[in-house]
């Protein structure tokens, strides 16, 4: 039994039984060459387009941003703070 060393689990590798990596590497080369002759739209990174999407049809989350929502969510933060000094001042005054 080992006392400070951990066992660390085996890693997962999944390997397909029906790929074909040569036809995969034929269809992203022949995907390129169209995008460069201007025969298929350029790629947009999938990041551009989902920017916003989730805030935008949340209703919780769009309503809270157009709020501002700065001083919403610091409220408990403040709020424990300024308990936190006067705590300090009472404790401060009693002994």
């Amino acid at each position: 039994m080992m006392m400070f060393k951990t066992r660390r689990p085996r890693g997962f590798r999944h390997t397909y039984l029906y790929y074909d990596e040569r036809r995969e590497r034929l269809k992203t080369i022949e995907e390129r060459a169209a995008r460069e002759l201007g025969l298929l739209p350029p790629e947009t990174a999938p990041r551009d387009r989902l920017r916003g999407v989730f805030a935008g049809s949340a209703r919780h989350l769009s309503r809270a941003r157009l709020r501002g929502g700065s001083l919403l969510g610091r409220i408990p933060t403040v709020l424990l703070v300024f308990l936190a000094v006067v705590l300090v001042a009472l404790v401060r005054w009693l002994y």
